[in-house]
């Protein structure tokens, strides 16, 4: 039972999740930004500043009240105005997933080392993220959203502050849950007029060919949908009722509980296991029981839509109509610069799905794409593989250089 347990909160690795106790920040006012305290265990002081680069914590209230933490890295070597790059983290994470390899192989500092002005988001639920205005963390209210929310909410306030303190365009970088958010609101023309160009890794759109076996069967099972039901808002992957699910989940499967890791994410290539420690010191993060829920929905039926509340009169008083509305990912802008990044072994980021995606960017302007295929990369290989620096970041920061 012990690696099962420790294999699940492996399995958290997806999209990025954190161990760490939560830290409490009195409410703020409804105000968009703010300057924040370091603290003894914030991400500055503890991961940035240590190895030698200048770091601020920032504050970012979103327009429904959730007070989002950000760290912005600043640049070496270069003074003046340095070109911005969003990093965004993607489900079960947080944004300590682009600090996790050495400083001379993390993305982040590899940018920094560039001349770039990096920020890292941290989405609502997450460690440094867990604020509200007017909700508890412990209410039903706070933990009401899905991923709808991180594209109507989050995404525009990280953009908006961002795009205010430095008064430049930004280049974009999001692995997994952080893809499919910047996809649908692009999708939507949001926040073009701030955005220079963005890299996807581990690409998430449609998710209905995934081979996870543990995301289908969980998906297949309802377990969101049934934790929801008896009152469980918070999706805690070191919370006890999830981990039952799981474990009776895996009991009544076929599936190898002791390898939860490997089922959940595909066999990452690169990993060293000696990081795994590193991750556990720091991750996994909550999420809404509604977003997985949302997630779930789009694993069952292979499309991009809005949460389902899968009764008609709900969905015409929230959508206006009876179905929720898709986000159509042919509507991508055909001249937005796009670097995107999948792998032949991501069990999540399926290479059948990610061809669904690229068939949505056929008419894109062929010197806007760069398509890279990494036929021996599994999902976690794109944040903590040792060979990413080679194989992915020095590519996506040259295309950067190029925009």
């Amino acid at each position: 039972m012990a690696k099962i347990s420790l294999s699940i909160t492996l399995v958290i690795l997806l999209c990025g999740l954190t161990l760490a106790s939560r830290t409490k920040i009195l409410p703020l006012s409804n105000t968009t930004t703010a300057l924040a305290p370091e603290l003894n265990d914030g991400v500055c002081s503890s991961l940035v500043k240590t190895q030698g680069y200048a770091c601020e914590e920032h504050l970012v209230t979103t327009k429904d009240g959730y007070v989002l933490n950000m760290q912005r890295i600043l640049p070496r070597g270069k003074p003046g105005n340095s070109i911005p790059v969003v990093l965004q983290h993607g489900l079960f994470m947080d944004g300590v997933t682009w600090l996790l390899l050495p400083p001379s192989q993390s993305l982040a500092f590899l940018l920094a080392d560039n001349g770039f002005d990096v920020w890292i988001a941290n989405s609502r639920g997450t460690k440094y993220s867990y604020q509200h205005t007017s909700f508890s963390s412990n209410s039903s209210d706070y933990w009401n959203w899905s991923w709808d929310e991180l594209v109507a909410y989050d995404l525009p306030a990280t953009f908006e502050y961002v795009h205010d303190q430095t008064r430049q365009k930004l280049h974009y970088v999001g692995h997994s849950q952080g893809t499919l958010v910047a996809l649908a609101a692009f999708s939507k023309d949001q926040q073009l007029d701030k955005l220079r160009s963005a890299a996807l890794l581990c690409p998430i759109a449609y998710v209905g060919q995934m081979t996870s076996q543990v995301a289908k069967k969980a998906a297949d099972n309802f377990i969101a949908e049934t934790l929801y039901k008896l009152g469980v808002f918070e999706f805690s992957l070191k919370g006890g009722s999830v981990v039952k699910f799981l474990k009776d989940m895996c009991a009544g499967t076929s599936i190898d509980c002791t390898n939860l890791f490997t089922s959940f994410t595909g066999p990452n290539c690169c990993v060293n296991p000696s990081l795994i420690n590193t991750f556990l010191d720091h991750e996994p993060q909550s999420s809404a029981t509604k977003n997985v829920i949302h997630l779930s929905q789009m694993i069952r039926e292979g499309t991009v839509s809005m949460f389902d509340y899968e009764n008609q009169d709900e969905n015409i008083r929230h959508y206006g109509q009876s179905t929720p509305p898709i986000y159509d990912m042919t509507s991508l802008p055909n001249e937005l610069p796009l670097f995107v990044s999948y792998g032949g072994a991501d069990a999540l980021s399926d290479v059948k799905d990610v061809q669904l995606l690229l068939e949505s960017l056929k008419d894109h302007e062929a010197d806007k794409l760069v398509v890279q295929y990494r036929n021996d990369y599994a999902h976690a290989d794109f944040v903590m593989g040792q060979n990413a620096k080679q194989d992915v970041y020095e590519p996506l920061i040259s295309f950067f250089k190029l925009q």
